[in-house]
């Protein structure tokens, strides 16, 4: 899957330098073009001359050639690149990548890539551990950025923990599969409408009702559709832990009619819609203008229907827009589904049960069965819900090819 691609490996100063040497060997063995970018201190740990060897380019340090003066364009590494591949990553290069600092060839290069980027981080364990590195992480990654986890073994220092960076061959596996799911799976020029989250109902000013929706399952489609070429619009519900951002426009909601104006206005313009939000059934009948006192008595809320968003796209799409369904069920689960998957005229429909274990809200794995309007039924098994995002995307490319046939 490599072959033919062109791909930019990043240096940074750290120890696992070393094996960055076998990481360009594999890629070129592959058949990728390959252009060594280090920064200053990486190349007190490995030479240049070494990566330039075995990459076939010369290696890029400086802004300037020493020798000829001529400008290392970060700009035309950024177009040129299929992939960009920062390992090791140091924990001084990821909080530079955190906070968009520019301050060598590597970093202004990561800024202008519009490619897919992968990190590979390598730091001793109490370093990886800091709260500011694990901010700094969750931040770049929420940038759509790949983290490849580190393992765990004897570090540098001589202490034994996590932090040593992932074998090349397991990055190299990685650069493979990101590149097979965008052959795959390739939604180049589809515009997507993505929901996801809980939504609040009020009560009164202090008071709401909701559910223990996470937004992760609709949060992992978005950065999956954006990695494939989608242009890609999350509608996300209050969330406990917000993404930092991504290769995506986050549009934030509130209430489930937020959440249902937006998505119709959206999907207008949309080819495929995804509804993967937990929205509430059933709102207030009315707002308390203030804070509902206790007085011993029971209290009876008096709820009204939420207007169905599912139902609204579904009634309201042409023949070349795609509406997918989600359903969390707890008992007559195919049936339940089946029924949601006709009454709302959707394409097809995600089912997962609160029955499975690892799966349904807060998890960041999903066990699912998809059921389309065929009856056709595809089950999968527990996965991480970024592996389970592909796997929709997947069959909501296949509902497409069926539409242009």
């Amino acid at each position: 899957m490599l072959n033919g691609k062109n791909i930019v490996v990043g240096v940074t100063g750290g120890i696992a330098a070393y094996k960055t040497a076998t990481l360009v060997r594999l890629l070129v063995k592959a058949g990728a073009g390959v252009k060594v970018v280090m920064t200053p201190l990486a190349k007190e740990f490995i030479t240049p001359l070494t990566m330039a060897t075995l990459s076939g380019n010369r290696v890029l340090a400086d802004f300037f050639d020493p020798e000829s003066g001529d400008w290392n364009s970060h700009v035309d590494l950024g177009l040129w690149a299929d992939l960009f591949v920062i390992a090791p990553a140091t924990a001084n290069t990821i909080a530079k990548m955190a906070n968009g600092v520019a301050d060598n060839l590597l970093l202004t290069t990561y800024l202008s890539a519009r490619c897919p980027v992968v990190v590979a981080p390598a730091m001793d364990l109490d370093m990886l551990k800091h709260p500011a590195t694990v901010a700094n992480l969750e931040r770049i990654k929420g940038y759509g950025n790949h983290i490849i986890e580190p393992s765990s073994g004897e570090l540098a220092s001589g202490l034994e923990g996590k932090g040593r960076m992932a074998e090349p061959e397991q990055i190299a596996k990685e650069l493979e599969l990101i590149c097979q799911k965008k052959k795959e799976i390739d939604l180049t020029g589809i515009r997507m409408v993505i929901n996801a989250g809980p939504t609040r109902e009020p009560l009164d000013p202090v008071r709401f009702l909701s559910n223990h929706s996470s937004g992760k399952m609709g949060e992992a489609l978005a950065r999956a559709a954006a990695i494939c070429g989608a242009d890609v619009d999350l509608v996300l519900g209050p969330v406990s832990e917000r993404p930092k951002g991504g290769p995506f426009r986050i549009r934030d909601v509130v209430t489930a009619k937020e959440m249902h104006d937006l998505c119709v206005e959206l999907f207008e313009k949309a080819d495929v819609a995804i509804l993967a939000a937990a929205v509430a059934d059933y709102t207030p009948e009315t707002l308390s203008a203030s804070k509902i006192k206790s007085d011993g008595d029971d209290l009876r809320l008096n709820l009204k229907p939420t207007d169905d968003i599912a139902a609204a796209l579904g009634s309201m799409k042409r023949p070349d827009q795609i509406v997918a369904g989600f359903a969390l069920e707890t008992d007559n689960e195919i049936e339940n589904a089946r029924n949601k998957l006709k009454s709302k005229r959707l394409d097809f429909i995600v089912l997962n049960s609160l029955k499975d274990s690892g799966a349904g809200f807060g998890t960041d794995t999903n066990r699912i069965t998809i059921i389309d309007h065929k009856d056709k039924r595809d089950m999968f098994e527990l996965k991480p819900k970024s592996e389970v995002a592909f796997d929709i995307l997947q069959k909501t490319v296949s509902v497409i090819r069926e539409r242009r046939e």
